[in-house]
């Protein structure tokens, strides 16, 4: 009965703030439960909490957000058919379609913030109605909240630019707010981020003195690589750092990472491990580090909000083409060191793996690197995914210090981290003679290690700030063109927001 409970509430929580958010910053919102209903019990807490947790992975994968957002903008991929995604593709982010309009609309990050909000404001009302909610229990999770309302607003700062800042629960009414400088928001962000990470075990029910016991009353299988740990906000804070161009602070926060992965039993994944359905992406592993997964047998399995609804066609799953793929030209120009055990070919243009694509020389290559169907049996004749949406893991952090160090100039170091990546995807070490410049040769292996995971645009505006080389891409980024839109909806509810200069 308690766990039907809980499963309940959640639901209502979800319910609850999808809709009253929709209402975010400007009327009055409606709410399906009351308030008095609520905030009485431990199962309450847990409820409230995961409720956070879910709308977090609502927002990042509904209308497949988070490749829409993180991939198409880059122009690796391209679609045969579907013109909203073309228009992305191409930058018309003003094209009216359903997709873009939601897209443009961040109604679900704040429902994430408002959630947060809420639950850091009602949890000590638990702490004495329920004597079960210990003080440990309330800390942990509040530092969760936290953790996820500061990783809300570090999305939708690199998708809007400036945004609102809302500290407190809006109940009712929702005040509407004029957005804030992005700085001030960069700033807020870390201040959340080192304060909990300093709270947050490296595992939960595992004997962690900042964890004290089980975790509602839970063993670690139950929570491994499913909430947020002390390893996933210094990985938020590397890639917050790395965004700002403070790379010192980049190099510190990855550092702390690779000295203290183990603790948190992530690791280094082989490329088989990569690539398997059954491998990192399958369901919810520690070695994850921050991700939000899809569990078969709790029955998340879904149709829409993976990748592979997008990627995958014949002969992987029953679909005639893709939504998008990746030309075959791009994939040699990426892939060209013959040895790289993700995908490579060999001297008569065939390929020797197809860990990372198949199809490679029909009309449409399959991007098939992340393909967990069901679960991870592959079966063809279905298209129901349970793939994980990883955020980080511990190659990006390796590579984003060796992007740090190479900027700051320490050439040794970062070429060790290069390698580290490098070797363990069958590659020779790198030197500047066959690879380059050694900052694009990090950049090409950030691109090729972490394609289809939602990093590569936002590298390449990175990328293009140090090495102003993409005169396109560097007048987007001074004229603002690299935020997405302000949807019309926000716009007419709020008339302290004013649209994005460059899509005026």
């Amino acid at each position: 009965m308690k766990n039907k409970y809980i499963v309940i509430a959640v639901f209502l929580f979800l319910i609850r703030f999808i809709s009253s958010c929709e209402k975010m910053l400007d009327i009055h919102a409606t709410r399906s439960v009351r308030e008095e209903n609520m905030w009485n019990t431990l199962e309450d807490t847990r409820a409230g909490l995961m409720a956070v947790y879910g709308l977090t992975k609502a927002a990042l994968n509904d209308n497949n957000a988070h490749w829409l957002y993180g991939e198409l903008r880059a122009g690796d991929f391209l679609s045969p058919v579907r013109r909203d995604l073309k228009a992305i593709i191409n930058n018309d982010l003003n094209a009216n379609y359903e997709s873009i309009n939601a897209l443009s609309n961040w109604r679900r990050w704040f429902a994430i913030v408002n959630a947060a909000n809420l639950f850091m404001e009602r949890s000590p009302e638990v702490r004495v109605k329920d004597k079960r909610y210990t003080e440990n229990n309330f800390i942990v999770d509040n530092a969760q909240a936290r953790f996820l309302r500061a990783y809300a607003y570090f999305y939708m700062v690199r998708i809007w630019g400036d945004v609102p800042l809302i500290l407190h629960a809006q109940d009712g009414y929702f005040e509407n707010k004029p957005v804030e400088n992005k700085l001030k928001i960069y700033a807020f962000i870390e201040r959340e981020l080192l304060e909990v990470a300093q709270i947050l075990p490296y595992k939960y029910s595992a004997g962690d003195p900042q964890q004290i016991g089980d975790y509602y009353n839970e063993g670690g299988a139950r929570w491994q690589g499913g909430l947020a740990r002390k390893l996933s906000a210094y990985a938020i804070l590397t890639h917050l750092a790395a965004w700002q161009g403070n790379y010192a602070d980049a190099a510190s926060y990855a550092q702390f990472v690779l000295d203290n992965y183990s603790k948190g039993d992530a690791g280094y994944s082989s490329a088989d491990f990569l690539t398997s359905s059954n491998g990192l992406f399958f369901e919810k592993r520690n070695t994850q580090m921050f991700a939000f997964p899809y569990v078969w047998s709790q029955v998340e399995a879904s149709f829409t909000g993976h990748i592979e609804e997008l990627t995958l066609a014949a002969p992987v799953v029953n679909k005639a083409i893709p939504d998008i793929y990746i030309p075959k030209d791009k994939i040699l120009s990426t892939f060209m060191e013959r040895k790289d055990l993700r995908f490579s070919v060999d001297t008569l243009g065939s390929p020797t793996s197809e860990r990372y694509f198949s199809n490679f020389n029909g009309r449409y290559p399959i991007f098939s690197k992340i393909k967990v169907i069901q679960s991870g049996n592959q079966d063809p004749t279905f298209r129901i995914f349970t793939s994980a949406t990883i955020l980080t893991r511990l190659e990006d952090i390796t590579l984003l210090r060796a992007e740090a160090l190479a900027i700051l100039g320490e050439k040794d170091k970062a070429i060790e981290m290069l390698n580290l990546i490098r070797q363990n995807r069958g590659l020779d070490a790198f030197s500047e003679a066959a690879n380059g410049d050694l900052i694009d040769a990090i950049f090409l292996e950030r691109k090729r290690e972490l394609m289809g995971e939602g990093h590569v645009w936002y590298d390449m505006i990175r990328q293009e700030k140090i090495k102003h080389n993409n005169s396109e891409l560097g007048e987007l980024i001074d004229n603002g063109g690299i935020y997405w839109p302000i949807a019309k909806e926000i716009l007419a509810q709020n008339p302290l927001v004013k649209q994005n200069s460059y899509w005026k």
